[in-house]
């Protein structure tokens, strides 16, 4: 289908200012909106729209990727993916980009000041006072230092954590699915029951991958040490809240930090209500683990300029769903973006088109990723409109974007 004549974004849930104007900057038209929207709402407001911003609260699922014939990419300015539906975008020729990197810092000191004040007990000590309660007491209060940190999860996150906890003089030790390199001094655990038995603090940092779903239960809980202490900043379908509260309750878990919820308000201001609501040195956060100023710059600043390269030159570096593939444009050409199925025949398929349309090849680039092939072609000149006509009624053709 044939973009907008001007190209509009649209941004959701707050996304950092920065984003519209490098959007605007390139040429776009942007729209913006505080809050998610739902499936219906989305899917009226992505008519005309090109470039679509959200969080984690926006779901992308394959009914709006299909009324959104003219979307070309879609932003998670965060670190998950899990609300978009990432195979169906890439079945209709949608690049998906996200910010694996950009708020590790400060989810990873969010997580330091919650275990320091888990161990001291301050929000108890906090609400004494503000009761009008003086309680100075030692009765509870522990360093850090010293103290048996277990990471579930040692991917970006995970791994900084190690090496941040063992810098205050914690002793780490992790357990990961995937063969992990080892940071510092931690020791990487065969199994999660290994790591449960051997830490007195748990903290979860896996992705939102649904095989995650109901990872950590009461079989978990049971398995901790007495008096331990457990966090999660991940995801929040991967914990049984009702079976924490038991083990906080019964004294099994001696206090707990909680950034995640299975079900988060679409805006600010919504009803929220938690199983863990009202229990002693629990910390509930709401889902602020990247929600620092320089995090949200710095995710809004990766994420829009990797839309806007895609939409501009085609390029996918870093794309979650597309091949990899980024091409210096030469001066003077104009540019075909080819994402096709990855099956045998189809650059010679392309290369004899051109040749017969008497179109020649400048610079031209191609790259696989599983079921998909993307080839980006510079060409001398305009191409024709038969030659793209033909292009896109290739059998294996999933989308061909005509950049100039």
């Amino acid at each position: 289908m044939t973009s907008p004549a001007v190209p509009r974004a649209l941004l959701l849930e707050n996304v950092h200012p920065c984003a519209a104007s490098i959007l605007s900057a390139a040429g776009f038209e942007v729209d913006v909106e505080k809050r998610a929207l739902d499936e219906a709402e989305l899917t009226d407001a992505l008519h005309g729209v090109s470039a679509l911003g959200i969080r984690s609260q926006t779901q992308v699922t394959p009914g709006v990727l299909a009324a959104a014939p003219d979307l070309m990419t879609v932003g998670a300015f965060c670190i998950g993916t899990n609300q978009i539906d990432v195979p169906a975008a890439s079945r209709t020729g949608v690049a998906v980009f996200n910010a694996p990197f950009s708020n590790t810092r400060s989810v990873v000191e969010l997580t330091l000041a919650e275990i320091i004040a888990l161990a001291r007990r301050l929000t108890d000590r906090d609400r004494a006072l503000h009761a009008g309660v003086w309680d100075k007491s030692a009765s509870g209060s522990h360093e850090i230092r010293g103290r048996r940190l277990g990471i579930v999860g040692y991917g970006n996150i995970g791994s900084q954590l190690s090496v941040l906890a063992e810098a205050l003089g914690m002793s780490v030790a992790f357990y990961d699915t995937a063969d992990k390199l080892a940071l510092g001094n931690a020791r990487r655990c065969e199994t999660q029951d290994e790591l449960l038995e051997w830490a007195e603090i748990v903290s979860l940092h896996v992705d939102g991958r649904p095989g995650n779903a109901g990872l950590f239960g009461e079989r978990q809980f049971a398995a901790m040490n007495h008096a331990s202490m457990f966090l999660n900043l991940s995801r929040g379908f991967v914990v049984d809240h009702e079976a924490l509260r038991a083990h906080i309750e019964s004294g099994h878990i001696a206090g707990a930090a909680v950034d995640v919820f299975p079900d988060e308000p679409k805006a600010n201001g919504g009803a929220f209500d938690s199983a863990l609501r009202h229990l002693p040195n629990v910390i509930l956060t709401p889902h602020i683990g990247g929600s620092t100023e320089e995090a949200q710059q710095s995710i809004g600043e990766f994420v829009s300029a990797k839309m806007r390269d895609y939409l501009r030159y085609g390029s996918t570096t870093l794309s979650v769903n597309l091949p990899t593939l980024s091409l210096a444009q030469q001066p003077g050409t104009h540019r075909l973006a080819h994402l096709h199925d990855n099956v045998p025949g189809v650059l010679a398929a392309i290369n004899g088109a051109l040749a017969d349309h008497g179109v020649n090849v400048e610079g031209q680039m191609l790259a696989t990723r599983g079921d998909l092939g993307y080839v980006v072609t510079d060409v001398n000149g305009q191409s024709s409109p038969h030659l793209e006509d033909w292009l896109r009624g290739m059998d294996e053709t999933i989308r061909l974007r005509v950049l100039s």
